[in-house]
């Protein structure tokens, strides 16, 4: 499952939620902290872990 980073608009806490897309397209995200429901979403870094060797 992808990992979303995001910054909350009320307390400015960072926090990081394991969801599905569809989950995510819902737009049903909580700050842990305050609760707020509007998070702002931090663009991040990404990676792609593969089982072949280099």
């Amino acid at each position: 499952m992808p990992t979303y980073d995001f910054r909350c608009s009320r307390c400015s806490k960072k926090f990081t939620l394991i969801m599905t897309i569809k989950q995510r397209e819902a737009g049903k995200m909580k700050c842990p902290k305050c609760g707020a429901n509007k998070p702002e979403p931090i663009f991040g870094t990404f990676f792609a872990k593969t089982s072949r060797k280099s």
